[in-house]
């Protein structure tokens, strides 16, 4: 374990006692060691995890988080695959990776519509609008990803086709930044604070959120390897009752929710205070599977390729966990 491993799970251990949130405390125990990995280290609708370790709640139900983060969509199922995390928070679209073999499945809606995404560009870049970007290079995580798809889905709705904004996998931020400061792309699909973020440095600009682009959506889940779900349900349980807790408290504990996550992903209170504002609302308070989103969803598999076939609704997610009845 490294020394931040240690440093997240001592911090979420000596917490316990700390929790913000009405109701009795569990009965002491042991606390069970659990592997989370963030699809990306920078991203905003991610801190619940680590609000959740600072104030003490994963700890309340029992849990020693070790939490990590990797660089896109196909590398955290990679980490699922090889049992290096047991659970995931990444994207809808990673749900595909289900049907093709990975052996780990979403056991909770935790975000919908991507309204906490943005095409970002260089500061001076001489693109002002959308229609500027029709055949332009706009990097995205990896190929597959929510980036990558809500790219094509601004072609699809300015009805450019082929012809419009050519997606490249590039990585997590720092590549990108790279790129853009060298023109090997003219622009970036990321996390809206982060745009926030490189305005405030006059290094970027955000051109437009995902909204206008995007409706019923399911833009983040959190995922659990099979073996976890089958042989320990109750830590997938725990789990999911530690997060959801956590999002009840961001929700009237705004002044602790800035503070941490501004420091969590080095933004300013005041980048984390719009982030607040503008993310807080679109995440799942019980983890339900909304329908209609699920197809929207399974629509965007066959749209970008990554797969063949509309899967069952069983190989990509399970219900048995959700709804997360908080204070439960």
């Amino acid at each position: 374990m490294t020394r931040l491993s240690r440093r997240t799970v001592m911090s979420a251990m000596a917490c316990g006692a700390m929790l913000p949130l009405s109701g009795a405390l569990a009965p002491a125990r042991a606390a069970a060691s659990l592997r989370v990995a963030k699809v990306v280290p920078f991203a905003w609708t991610f801190t619940p995890l680590d609000i959740g370790i600072q104030e003490g709640i994963f700890a309340q139900h029992g849990l020693a988080i070790e939490a990590s983060a990797s660089s896109g969509d196909a590398k955290l199922q990679q980490l699922l695959t090889a049992g290096s995390v047991d659970i995931g928070i990444g994207s809808g679209p990673g749900m595909a990776f289900a049907a093709k073999g990975v052996p780990a499945k979403a056991v909770a809606q935790m975000y919908g519509a991507p309204r906490n995404m943005a095409v970002m560009v260089g500061y001076d870049s001489p693109i002002k609008t959308v229609d500027d970007l029709k055949g332009k290079k706009l990097g995205c995580t990896t190929v597959g990803s929510l980036t990558a798809w809500i790219g094509e889905r601004i072609n699809e709705k300015k009805g450019w086709g082929k012809n419009g904004i050519d997606m490249v996998a590039i990585g997590g931020m720092p590549p990108a930044r790279a790129a853009i400061k060298t023109h090997q792309i003219d622009g970036y699909i990321g996390a809206l604070e982060v745009g926030y973020k490189l305005e405030e440095a006059k290094e970027w600009r955000v051109i437009t959120t995902a909204t206008p682009f995007v409706d019923h959506f399911i833009t983040h889940v959190l995922f659990a390897r099979d073996e976890l779900i089958a042989k320990h349900p109750d830590t997938v349980r725990a789990f999911l009752q530690g997060w959801f807790e956590t999002i009840a408290y961001m929700r009237t504990h705004k002044a602790q929710a800035v503070a941490i996550s501004a420091k969590v992903i080095d933004i300013s209170p005041a980048v984390a205070a719009r982030a607040y504002d503008e993310q807080m609302p679109g995440f799942s308070t019980d983890g339900t599977f909304d329908p209609q989103a699920v197809a929207t969803l399974k629509k965007s598999f066959i749209e970008m390729g990554l797969l063949k076939q509309v899967p069952d609704d069983k190989v990509l997610f399970t219900t048995q966990f959700v709804p997360v009845k908080v204070g439960a």
